[in-house]
């Protein structure tokens, strides 16, 4: 009977256990530092997993030119201002089309249009369900040494390829693992 009952408590022990370790983890998060067309800081980006898939992205930044611009992510983890075409093209692992509204589309890297301020700053979140924080995936902003996130200096017009108009690249951050 007591070695019942220890193996009972064992088991009960190790459940508890991995439960704990379970319940208490974090979706995993990047902190990226924007830089503008200076190479000069002009906020941050906090990355997180998203429980229900994709990432959210809280974007804190200042400096920018008031009302809408694109937000991208790049293919290539690189941000050589002032231009930032170091970055390279959309991410987009699928070989789709770009634009939220096009049929053929869209590039995982493609997000809905962020606004900034008349004083010059934007502290917004946005979500992005075709990527993820995970190593290994085909759609990870880690794949093949990470990928950069861009704003642009106009508004995606969400259809037209490659990059919906959008305009110059104004402000970039590195992701890497």
């Amino acid at each position: 009977m007591t070695n019942r009952i220890l193996l009972v408590l064992l088991s009960l022990s190790l459940l508890l256990g991995a439960t704990s370790l379970f319940a208490g983890s974090k979706p995993p998060k990047k902190v990226v530092t924007i830089v503008n067309a200076k190479g000069a800081n002009t906020g941050t980006a906090t990355i997180k997993e998203n429980k229900e898939g994709g990432v959210i992205i809280h974007l804190v930044v200042s400096g920018l030119t008031p009302g809408e611009h694109a937000l991208h992510f790049h293919q290539t983890p690189t941000c050589t201002a002032p231009d930032f075409k170091s970055a390279g093209g959309h991410f987009n692992p699928t070989s789709m089309h770009h634009g939220l509204k096009n049929p053929a589309g869209p590039h995982a890297g493609d997000m809905p249009n962020i606004t900034v301020a008349a004083d010059g700053t934007a502290d917004v979140k946005v979500k992005d369900e075709r990527v993820t924080l995970q190593p290994g995936k085909p759609n990870s902003l880690f794949a093949n040494g990470g990928t950069a996130l861009m704003i642009h200096a106009k508004a995606d017009d969400m259809l037209n390829d490659p990059a919906g108009n959008a305009g110059d690249r104004v402000a970039c951050g590195v992701i890497v693992p």
